[in-house]
């Protein structure tokens, strides 16, 4: 009761109410960017991972076992793994297109038609034309699925022709020479990664081995596990599968430095956040020692009839904890319904401002990502009780040390 009493009371009657509202908002707005930040990243990363490992293989193996029925072979054990869903033998390699209106540089990863259906990130995400082409006709056929966003820059769509230059596609007598042949776009496919979506076609496999020269071989073997997360622990059973020439990659070494600069990030953000929670909780020793001080004559009085000193602490540690316990919940609040409705605040700032928030080009996605982590938010809350519990302590104490005769000396 005391403890509401001082937190209302009026300027005039020794009161601190607009710094306990100015603390109470601080918390608040430390806590709910902690945990909207920290989503974010979550969701980032999620978004990150989700794509890159629905367009790419899991694991890959490469090494001395990529021709012809020694190849089947390696394909065949490999499937026989527990936890293996796909294994597919890939050419890729780098090209040179030319389109009606631009010419660019891409990517091209011969696949098989199954592979390809099988790979729900590409056939799931086709924006124009479809699938049925690919791989009908002599050596694969000659239709190719294109990136919408490559197919855009390069003025082609479904049904339009598409040269592709190969650097060294044909063999003679003085050494490679480039390959020219114009292919038809039976497809375009979005999955909302610029890195991928405006650099990569698909082309049958056989034809891809025609193409850039690689007659009865493969560049590598990828493989596709139920959890990629494991990918990395199932590496010894696939590299007995594939044999003693295979080597074996997985997916955390292809983009080791990419991922581990994510996670170095994510930490730190994470500890530089928590300090700012630990800087607004600050503010309600300011506000309790303004409050201590106006109170002496109180203390004083209460010391005088009977009131312990643990009496007079637990007075102010509930005044100020108070405050700090309200911050926190309410930024739970604000940061959980602000991540919960995320995208249509994107979109409402877009519209308010004119501009493009979350570019594609810059951040690989094309919408802002949040994924809540309840285990990091029970942290979060924690610590803003902790932090807030914390700081009211020594003000707390300094008022149950008081004298009370020093206290009314004068009064």
């Amino acid at each position: 009761m005391l403890a509401g009493r001082y937190l209302r009371a009026k300027r005039s009657q020794g009161g601190v109410a607009l710094i306990s509202v100015i603390s109470f908002i601080g918390i608040m707005l430390a806590v709910a960017v902690l945990i909207i930040v920290m989503s974010v990243m979550n969701g980032f990363r999620s978004e990150m991972l989700t794509r890159i490992l629905g367009f790419q293989g899991h694991v890959y193996v490469t090494g001395g076992l990529l021709d012809g029925s020694e190849r089947d072979a390696a394909v065949m054990r490999l499937r026989q793994v527990p936890g293996v869903i796909q294994v597919a033998p890939i050419v890729e390699a780098q090209a040179i297109a030319l389109g009606p209106t631009q010419i660019s540089g891409a990517i091209v990863r011969g696949i098989s038609p199954k592979d390809l259906q099988a790979s729900r990130m590409v056939s799931g995400n086709i924006t124009k034309g479809s699938l049925r082409d690919f791989g009908v006709g002599e050596f694969g056929g000659e239709t190719i699925v294109v990136g919408a966003r490559l197919a855009e820059s390069l003025g082609v769509a479904p049904g339009d022709v598409l040269t592709l230059i190969s650097p060294s596609g044909g063999a003679t007598a003085f050494g490679g020479t480039p390959m020219q042949k114009e292919y038809v776009v039976g497809a375009t496919f979005a999955v909302g990664m610029s890195q991928y979506d405006q650099a990569y076609i698909f082309m049958p496999f056989e034809q891809a081995q025609l193409f850039f020269g690689r007659e009865g071989t493969a560049d590598a073997i990828e493989v596709r596990v139920n959890d990629p997360d494991q990918a990395a622990k199932m590496k010894p059973q696939i590299g007995m599968a594939a044999g003693p020439a295979g080597i074996v990659t997985d997916w955390t070494q292809r983009d080791s430095s990419f991922w581990g600069a994510l996670k170095i990030e994510r930490v730190m953000m994470r500890l530089i956040l928590m300090l700012l929670v630990a800087i607004a909780a600050m503010n309600i020793i300011s506000g309790l020692v303004m409050l201590v001080k106006n109170k002496g004559r109180d203390i004083a009085i209460l010391r005088t009839i009977g009131a312990g000193q643990g009496a007079i602490l637990r007075i102010f540690f509930m005044a100020g904890a108070s405050i700090g316990v309200l911050g926190t919940l309410a930024g739970l609040l604000l940061g959980i319904v602000f991540c919960a409705y995320i995208t249509p605040i994107q979109h409402a700032l877009e519209m308010v401002t004119g501009a493009v928030l979350f570019s594609s080009d810059v951040y690989f996605l094309d919408r802002v990502p949040a994924k809540l982590d309840w285990i990091e938010v029970a942290i979060v809350t924690g610590w803003g009780l902790a932090m807030s519990c914390l700081a009211t302590l020594p003000p707390a104490w300094r008022a149950s040390r008081l004298d009370p005769v020093e206290a009314l000396r004068y009064e």
